[in-house]
């Protein structure tokens, strides 16, 4: 049977991966050719360091390769999540930013200090070829058991990790760079790992409109372009399953409720919370009938091709996931189209690591600026 192009091209606006390797090779240079993905994630992993210092020429020639790969009508993003603390993959010679829970330290003037830093940091990715950070962490650190999230945090209260978070994703959206809040409908509260297991958060339902869910929907509101889900389960939301694959969460609540208009990425489903517990292809399947965008899968492979596989299979089966799929490829190509139509001007290299910048982030860690 003939391959369904249009479906394939809906499939491949949905995947977005990571890969090895510090160049693009040639199987991944012909999935790109192709559309077989939307986005391309860049870690720590493809990034080569001398002396303890990050080769920004590798990391410039390697976002070109990748841009240039792609086809022109399907304008390939490459994303990188740099948030600061312990979650940056570009660091020196680039600003080293410290946890974003430094915040907390400030004055009355952490909101200034926090759009001054999301303007900072996307400009150094802007001159490197980025296009997407999954920046900033909406979620509340409440529990000091937490083995994830922690001083990722903005703050230890929903109005301080508002105010701060979708201050700095304003900055990032200044320089050019488009910013993900995550990890809906919050990871904050957990005692567990999703990378490593299934974790809950068994609050009421109240305490999760009032702390948890608070930072979200203000960034419904302020018209934020992209959330990332957590893969966690919310008893008092879908006691079922995790909320990445909950239509309840995702399209009742996320959608429906808050009203969010932007692009929904699934967090990585080769963590052990989706890929032990679910299996990656039927997660695929039903993180997209829930209402998700977008699928992350960041390392493996092999998980690539069997969750665009399922999704394809499972949509020339079913009209009604056919037409799913094709929402979710047209919004994010929407959100493409109206990034590049910003024309946001690309800042040369010199941005990179001034000191300026680097006064600001001792600023913010609380140390002395010279």
């Amino acid at each position: 049977m003939a391959q369904d192009q249009a479906l394939a091209a809906d499939v491949g606006q949905l995947s977005w991966i990571g890969f090895e390797g510090h160049e693009v090779d040639d199987d991944l240079a012909g999935r790109l050719a192709r559309g077989e993905h939307g986005v391309v994630v860049v870690f720590g992993r493809n990034l080569r360091v001398v002396d303890g210092q990050v080769d920004l020429d590798q990391v410039a020639a390697l976002t070109r390769a990748l841009h240039a790969a792609s086809p022109a009508e399907a304008p390939l993003w490459i994303a990188i999540d740099q948030e600061g603390g312990t979650v940056q993959r570009v660091r020196a010679p680039a600003t080293v930013w410290p946890p974003m829970l430094r915040h907390d330290a400030l004055g009355p003037d952490d909101e200034a200090v926090a759009h001054a830093v999301g303007l900072a940091l996307g400009k150094e990715l802007a001159a490197l070829g980025f296009d997407l950070d999954f920046a900033p962490v909406l979620d509340v650190h409440t529990n000091d058991a937490n083995p994830v999230i922690g001083a990722r945090a903005f703050g230890r209260d929903a109005a301080a990790v508002t105010r701060r978070g979708l201050a700095l994703a304003r900055g990032l959206a200044e320089a050019g760079i488009v910013a993900c809040g995550k990890h809906f409908p919050g990871h904050g509260d957990t005692t567990t790992d999703s990378h490593l297991e299934l974790p809950r958060v068994d609050q009421p339902l109240a305490r999760l409109e009032a702390v948890e869910l608070a930072p979200f929907a203000a960034a419904a509101a302020a018209g934020l372009p992209m959330l990332m889900t957590a893969h966690v389960v919310f008893p008092a939301l879908d006691p079922t399953v995790p909320a990445t694959l909950s239509h309840a969460v995702m399209t009742g609540l996320l959608r429906e409720r808050l009203g969010f208009r932007g692009v929904i990425v699934s967090d990585d489903l080769d963590m052990k919370a989706i890929a032990d517990h679910v299996g990656v292809g039927e997660a695929a399947v039903a993180a997209i009938r829930a209402g998700c965008d977008a699928l992350l899968l960041c390392r493996d492979r092999e998980h690539q091709r069997i969750a665009s596989a399922a999704l394809y299979a499972a949509a020339i089966a079913d009209p009604a996931l056919r037409a799913r799929i094709a929402e979710s490829a047209g919004r994010i190509r929407a959100l493409k189209w109206a990034h590049a139509a910003a024309g946001a001007a690309v800042p040369g290299r010199e941005v990179i690591g001034t000191a300026a910048h680097r006064a600001l982030a001792s600023r913010l860690a609380g140390e002395p600026v010279a």
